[in-house]
């Protein structure tokens, strides 16, 4: 099966990473044939993605993005129909984990969890659905979870609440588009060899034997992994696939 994304526009969050799970989706989109506008906090960087993409021949437009602005999701989305006329695929991938146990949280902890990690999904998805129904209904819309969405995991209690909420939000969401033909799915990433796990990992070689260790596999994930689920479900083989929710993790939580 190939993946044909020809024609299609998809907007992504949290795209500035060039070693990060939301540039490792537009990439295969991108060579899957879609057209990609990439957001993210950090305007310069998410700029030299997109100028990646367009030197490998794909068309990109970036802008600086706070996705916990409600305002700036109308901003961007006029962005988007600006250069490219339409949206089909939105990816909510910009994400923060605040990892502290409940005992060491503050109130501002919890809350910038939340704000960055569900609000934001909250306002990218009606935005994009919105945007969807003027154009005459159809789209897919992939908002990013994570294994502790799914299970309990130590030291994440404001993370796992955030990722959790992204679930089922996106279950309630995928049932009230789905006459629409507006497909609504989680993603959820187990233990990806990142650039932030780079970093956390690069002077504690243990951790890293223990954190191997606990996957089934017996290594981490490829951003690529996530990427290639993404485009999966963006595109048209994933027509009748709504409300779900897709494990990328070495089999971690089938333990």
């Amino acid at each position: 099966m190939m993946i044909d994304l020809n024609g299609k526009v998809a907007l992504v969050t949290g795209a500035a990473s060039a070693g990060g799970l939301g540039f490792a989706a537009a990439r295969l989109m991108a060579r899957q044939g879609a057209s990609l506008f990439l957001t993210d906090l950090d305007g310069a960087a998410v700029e030299a993605r997109a100028e990646e993409l367009r030197a490998a021949g794909s068309k990109a437009s970036a802008m600086a993005h706070d996705v916990t602005d409600e305002a700036a999701w109308a901003a961007v989305m006029d962005a988007v129909l600006a250069a490219f006329g339409r949206i089909d695929i939105l990816v909510n991938n910009a994400g923060i984990a605040v990892l502290r146990p409940m005992s060491a949280m503050t109130r501002a902890d919890w809350d910038r969890q939340l704000r960055v990690n569900l609000d934001s999904v909250y306002f990218g998805t009606k935005a994009a659905v919105d945007q969807m129904r003027r154009q005459g209904g159809g789209g897919s819309i992939i908002n990013m979870s994570s294994v502790a969405g799914l299970v309990g995991v130590e030291g994440t209690a404001a993370y796992a609440a955030s990722k959790g909420g992204v679930r089922l939000f996106s279950k309630t969401v995928a049932l009230e588009t789905a006459k629409d033909n507006i497909r609504v799915n989680t993603v959820h990433p187990g233990m990806i060899w990142t650039d932030m796990q780079k970093v956390a990992i690069a002077d504690n070689k243990e951790v890293f034997d223990q954190i191997t260790a606990a996957v089934p596999m017996g290594r981490m994930g490829e951003p690529e992994d996530i990427g290639a689920m993404v485009a999966f479900l963006a595109s048209d083989d994933a027509k009748y696939i709504t409300g779900s929710e897709f494990v990328v993790d070495g089999g971690m939580v089938a333990q």
